[in-house]
């Protein structure tokens, strides 16, 4: 496998990581008890942090793509694997 391939793999990993821990942690101002500015609304998060975002992104990525790229290196899963026909005795 190319570099620019495993680049674009991981990029792929990273933004897919970063939308599944977006909503993890983040608390609205009614959950932590504080004050709502005028016009926010009420689902707005009082306690976004990117930087934790960020971490955690990378972290659940690396693991993700480590996972990919043993698999792909070693052959564990293969084409064959996802062969219905021969799952249902079709052939």
């Amino acid at each position: 496998m190319r570099w620019t391939s495993v680049v674009a793999i991981y990029v792929l990993f990273w933004v897919l990581s970063a939308f599944l821990v977006l909503p993890f942690g983040v608390r609205t101002p009614d959950e932590l008890g504080l004050e709502k500015v005028p016009g926010q609304a009420h689902s707005a998060p009082a306690n976004f942090s990117p930087r934790r975002i960020l971490r955690r992104a990378t972290v659940v990525s690396l693991i993700g793509f480590a996972l990919y790229y043993l698999c792909y290196t070693h052959h564990w899963i293969s084409v064959d694997d996802f062969d219905v026909g021969k799952w249902l005795g079709w052939y």
